[in-house]
């Protein structure tokens, strides 16, 4: 199956803007966010603590939906989804 990958501010910088991923059948968000970090260690220290949970305030949609609201890191994915990644961002 096919998945789009979009990255936003800094993981932008980290990852590129978009990139489309060839994934076998059944893979969930962690597994996609999994393979990223071990092909991208700067992502696993932007992402994950040194107990490997997921930071505060990072969010993760696929199709537009906060994975926070689904599975999780456990959510499904299908062939044609769209998964962004926002790191924290602060302003006023």
């Amino acid at each position: 199956m096919n998945v789009t990958l979009r990255a936003f501010a800094d993981y932008r910088e980290i990852v590129g803007r978009e990139m489309q991923l060839s994934l076998a059948e059944g893979k969930t968000v962690g597994e996609v966010i999994a393979g990223l970090c071990g092909r991208y260690p700067a992502l696993q220290k932007e992402m994950f603590d040194t107990a490997g949970k997921l930071k505060e305030f990072i969010n993760i949609f696929v199709n537009g939906r906060n994975i926070a609201f689904l599975d999780d890191m456990a959510t499904p994915l299908a062939n044609g989804d769209v998964v962004s990644l926002f790191p924290p961002v602060a302003g006023g």
